[in-house]
């Protein structure tokens, strides 16, 4: 397939289309003639040397038949770039041997063919929801008309209604003014192809239609330019009483799978992995659910209990906010949104809400692919004073899409306990097409290490910790070094918890946060992606490449963990070290395991000519992962940081590790050279500022060195780790 300069195409795909508008296209296109061809016969238009003045003008136009090679080669250019520039026609046209306006006319008549196609499909969803929408108001109106006393029979009064009468009356009023207005609005636009909706939100949760073709707005600010923008809308309101059937039967689900013991659960061979799901068990009580499972689908299911320093109402808020449950566990939820709420729950507290979302989870590797879920999300405290948050799949509601990941009911019950804790149950229950996973990542994600109940359990405890330390009014006596204030010290957990989410968003393999990947980037076991910085104060302006790779070692986690972490074995590992001493200036210990703790580190360079360098760095660990995260930071902000100064306005660009272990961990297993034998799982991770200015092109040098550090550094590693165990 013919590729352009990917340098060239990258900057020009960031503005594709702003120059051209339909109407422009349309002159130059006639539609029937497109129609009858199917995109295999395109119209040339005669030169200006070519036109005949006594042409009459209905005179039949002359075509050429494109061959099937040059109709591939077309098609697949057009899927990355459907706007090519002059300099990309002419290489293309040269190429296949066509002339430079023979590939516009057919880039054109393309442009056009899908323009049609999505407003015809927009056109049928919007007449369709408009019938369900008048069928939907007439009902509301008979029921309301019909409405009688249920004492004598006769026409019913407001006053001889029962509570709950009242309430379904006002709740019938209610629902059908909002019936009637989206029947008007979907009335006015029916007909209409949704690009010329005026002010319409990108999303049309009110007229639940979906996007379709490269809009921008907020689907693709959630998703990103690399997605196939799927059909990211709220529900219609046709949809919203299955939704709220579907979530009181999750939530029962939940409970019972929850308060249930053997032989629904198994417990694990390893104790690293566990309650494993009977899945016979769970088919012989759950007979229904969400329908059987679907075909190249295989189940994951698991359950884990811990208690955590947090109270029960704190954590039901983290759950029920989309940032707040983002941001806590952001080694995991690489992106959500919340499309709709259908409930916010009673006045005060979230008991009974009811949320449209939806999600994609990461692991941090570039060579596991992402878990992307439509679902609600329902809150409901029980009698015992128990909290319960439980998702479902919405798949049945987007029946066009191909999915590769299924909830059943998954979510958790929290349980109050004295002095601030909370007992956590939490249950994950997916159904999965794993196969893309790569082979050394294939034990970790089978033994549900990867995205299972133990990893969210862990990950909740380790964050409930850190938060607790970011609470703390003291320094504690583990905290060291030149913070002489606790403002100081929660000003520098602050910018250390904004590090550690930045290098979240870059480190797997979502593409969700700006990024762009580079295909073709040089090398086949790195992933480069590259992002605009621009009035940004969290991040220095300019072009950043972002680069990583994952490799196993024959060697435990907590030994790689460990000396990563150690300022002292720096230098072997940390090329921009230059061989400098590294020195920790300031240590915070933000968790019961010594191991989790922030640094700032100063690195005193070898050579006297340079500037020393401070590097903020976190380490944390957990059963299921470790993470040494870092970044350079500019000495004048620091300080502002240390005397408790706002960490928002210090540029960061974070870059890290992070440590997983290759499976379940088995005792009577030594040290193999064979994956899944104890040993690690390792992602490093760079993000390095390459030109200071925003609107500079990368270029290709730029690309290579990045290659060339990540890759010393992983040789680096190798040899430091390997060289220990031998």
């Amino acid at each position: 397939m013919f590729q352009p300069n990917m340098f060239d195409s990258h900057h020009h795909l960031l503005d594709m289309g702003h120059n051209k508008t339909p109407e422009n296209e349309m002159d130059l296109i006639r539609d029937d003639d497109y129609e009858s061809k199917s995109g295999t016969d395109i119209m040339e238009a005669p030169s200006g040397d070519e036109q005949d003045p006594n042409q009459r003008p209905n005179k039949k136009k002359r075509y050429h038949r494109h061959t099937q090679h040059q109709i591939q080669e077309m098609e697949s250019f057009f899927n990355e770039c459907p706007h090519p520039d002059d300099k990309q026609r002419k290489e293309l046209g040269r190429r296949l041997a066509l002339e430079p306006l023979q590939v516009k006319f057919w880039f054109q008549n393309k442009r056009t063919q899908m323009k049609a196609q999505h407003e015809r499909h927009e056109n049928t969803q919007l007449r369709n929801e408009n019938d369900k929408l008048r069928a939907e108001n007439i009902r509301y109106k008979e029921a309301l008309s019909n409405a009688a006393c249920p004492n004598c029979g006769g026409p019913a009064a407001i006053g001889e209604m029962s509570f709950d009468e009242q309430h379904l009356r006002i709740e019938n009023v209610r629902l059908r003014e909002e019936i009637d207005r989206i029947s008007g609005i979907a009335a006015k636009y029916v007909g209409k192809p949704m690009m010329t909706y005026p002010n319409l939100p990108t999303r049309s949760l009110d007229l639940g239609v979906g996007n379709y073709g490269p809009q921008t707005g907020l689907s693709s600010e959630v998703f990103g330019a690399a997605d196939l923008l799927r059909s990211v809308t709220g529900p219609t309101d046709a949809d919203k009483p299955m939704i709220i059937e579907l979530a009181v039967a999750a939530m029962e689900e939940l409970i019972r799978m929850a308060q249930s013991g053997e032989p629904l659960w198994i417990p694990s061979s390893d104790i690293n992995c566990g309650e494993l799901l009977c899945e016979e068990e769970y088919s012989r009580i759950f007979p229904r659910g969400i329908g059987p499972k679907p075909l190249g689908l295989k189940s994951e299911a698991s359950r884990e209990s811990a208690v955590v320093i947090m109270n029960h109402v704190n954590l039901v808020e983290i759950l029920m906010d989309v940032n707040q449950w983002t941001n806590v566990f952001a080694s995991i939820v690489s992106r959500a949104v919340t499309l709709e709420v259908l409930s916010t729950g009673v006045a005060g507290n979230y008991n009974g809400a009811l949320q449209v979302m939806t999600a994609e989870f990461q692991v941090p590797s570039p060579l596991v692919p992402t878990r992307e879920n439509y679902y609600i999300r329902y809150c409901k405290q029980h009698s015992d004073g128990t909290w319960a948050v439980v998702d479902v799949s919405l798949d049945n509601l987007r029946p066009s899409s191909i999915s590769r990941c299924r909830r059943r009911p998954s979510g958790c019950l929290i349980q109050e306990l004295p002095n601030g804790y909370s007992k956590v149950t939490w249950i994950e229950h997916v159904e999965i097409d794993d196969r893309a996973v790569h082979s050394i990542y294939k034990p970790l994600v089978n033994s549900g290490l990867a995205f299972g109940a133990k990893r969210w359990v862990a990950t909740l405890d380790r964050q409930c910790e850190r938060l607790a330390s970011l609470m703390a009014n003291n320094i504690s006596a583990g905290d060291v070094g030149v913070i002489s204030s606790p403002e100081g010290r929660k000003s520098m957990l602050k910018l250390a918890e904004r590090m550690v989410m930045s290098f979240c968003t870059g480190v797997g393999a979502s593409t969700a946060h700006t990024w762009t990947t580079l295909s073709g980037s040089g090398a086949d076991d790195v992933r480069v992606m590259t992002r605009k910085s621009m009035d940004d104060p969290g991040r220095p302006p300019g072009i950043v490449l972002s680069a990583a790779t994952s490799f196993w070692l024959p060697v435990p986690p907590k030994r790689v963990f460990d000396f990563l972490r150690d300022e002292n074995s720096r230098s072997e590992w940390d090329i921009l070290s230059n061989g400098g001493l590294v020195q920790e200036m300031a240590h915070i210990a933000n968790g019961r395991d010594p191991g989790n703790s922030v640094s700032l580190l100063r690195v005193n360079s070898a050579n006297s000519s340079q500037s020393n360098m401070l590097i903020l760095q976190e380490s944390s660990t957990d059963s299921t992962g470790s993470y040494v995260i870092y970044a350079p930071v500019d000495i004048v902000a620091m300080n502002v940081v240390l005397s408790g100064g706002d960490p928002d306005y210090v540029a960061l660009l974070p870059s890290g590790f992070a440590i997983l272990p290759d499976g379940p961990t088995d005792p009577t297993v030594g040290i193999n050279p064979e994956v899944g034998s104890g040993g690690s799982l390792l992602t490093v991770a760079f993000q390095i500022l390459v030109d200071s200015v925003p609107t500079a092109k990368l270029s290709l040098g730029s690309v290579a060195t990045v290659n060339s550090l990540i890759k010393c550094t992983v040789e680096r590693i190798k040899g430091a780790v390997l060289c220990d165990v031998a």
